[in-house]
């Protein structure tokens, strides 16, 4: 269930009632608490058709024995289009932003006919990313002088990339035979009103998102939540900032108590150096909480400095791991786990440094 902040939106998304009926068919609440586990996909893991259903085979993999529930990033390149059009704006070129604006759409029409869904399914999604473009293009004036390009519109604008790609990796995942819904996390994700960089109300969005997210969970039906993306009390649009994915992801494993929070990116995890540049990199097998917070806190390019402080608070598992390479096991941060002692000394041997951000890119 998607009850969008823009008015014009509201006529794509499921209502509450076809949300409980779809809740009930997927066969109603379990009776036992099953394994629960977050996985947060980045931009570079759904560049297109063919990597959202690659992605959506590790989401089916994973419900055999969990329930999952899915954060997504837009996809990579499309914040960027996105934050243009709100410069051009800004700069009182309309018809920029509405070529960007177009662009945008036609980008995601073609990955859903990539997508080769079935006839029904194509038009229903078609559909609602009809809808969502010309929302957005609704924030472009046709002639005249354009409002005021504040932080405000730049996080409403920002805010589409992840509302698209929800929709597509939702259907991306029914057509991989998981049954799926997208959910707007500024349904649920309450924030102050520091626009671009709003710090959000983690036990309010607790509650308000369990009352969505939970009952999905319950019935076997993976929720496809945006990242990035909250809300003011009063329902405005705000951005988590940039590059915070990571920490959507955090927090929406915080609101299902996931037991584990998976980053798929495009790398195997978390090395010694960067693998590019040193031929001693190792992959760090194990992190402490400290650890990879101390990292990420100092400027590395690993996770984002509040994803590990709120994984520690309910001990929640983090894995870094490769969507392209998913028979690596990835860097696990958590407790630590007494190591064997070849495998620890090899391990306090080497300085703990992060890969740099071109090695990790946009995932």
């Amino acid at each position: 269930m998607s009850l969008e902040n823009v008015p014009e939106e509201l006529a794509a998304e499921r209502s509450h009632a076809e949300l409980r009926e779809r809740v009930h068919f997927a066969g109603g609440a379990s009776k036992q608490r099953r394994n629960v586990v977050a996985f947060k996909f980045g931009g570079s893991s759904l560049l297109g058709a063919e990597r959202m259903l690659h992605a959506a085979g590790l989401v089916r993999a994973a419900t055999r024995a969990s329930g999952v529930t899915v954060v997504v990033s837009a996809m990579k390149g499309v914040t960027d289009h996105l934050l243009s059009i709100a410069r051009a704006l800004a700069d009182g070129k309309l018809a920029h932003a509405r070529r960007e604006a177009e662009l945008v759409l036609h980008l995601h029409l073609d990955v859903l006919e990539d997508l080769q869904l079935s006839e029904d399914d194509d038009l229903r999604v078609r559909r609602e990313l009809q809808l969502l473009g010309r929302d957005l293009l609704h924030e472009i004036p046709v002639h005249g002088r354009a409002a005021a390009a504040g932080a405000e519109l730049f996080d409403r604008l920002a805010s589409f990339g992840e509302r698209f790609s929800a929709r597509l990796f939702a259907a991306a995942l029914e057509k991989s035979g998981v049954p799926a819904v997208p959910v707007t996390s500024s349904d649920f994700v309450l924030t102050c009103d520091t626009f671009r960089d709003a710090q959000p109300h983690l036990e309010k969005s607790k509650q308000r998102g369990r009352v969505v997210l939970l009952p999905l969970l319950e019935a076997g039906v993976v929720a496809v939540v945006t990242g990035f993306i909250g809300a003011t009390p009063d329902g405005r649009i705000t951005t988590l900032g940039r590059n915070s994915s990571d920490f959507s992801g955090a927090i929406i494993a915080h609101v299902v108590d996931a037991d584990e929070l998976v980053i798929w990116t495009d790398v195997d995890g978390i090395y010694t150096a960067n693998p590019n540049e040193s031929a001693e990199a190792r992959l760090l097998h194990e992190l402490s909480y400290d650890e990879a917070h101390a990292l990420a806190a100092s400027g590395a390019k690993v996770l984002h400095a509040k994803v590990l402080p709120l994984a520690a608070e309910t001990e929640m598992v983090v894995w870094v791991r490769n969507t392209f390479n998913p028979q690596a096991r990835g860097t696990r941060i958590g407790t630590r786990r007494p190591l064997p002692d070849s495998r620890a000394a090899s391990q306090d041997s080497v300085p703990i440094c992060s890969i740099s951000s071109q090695q990790r890119g946009a995932a």
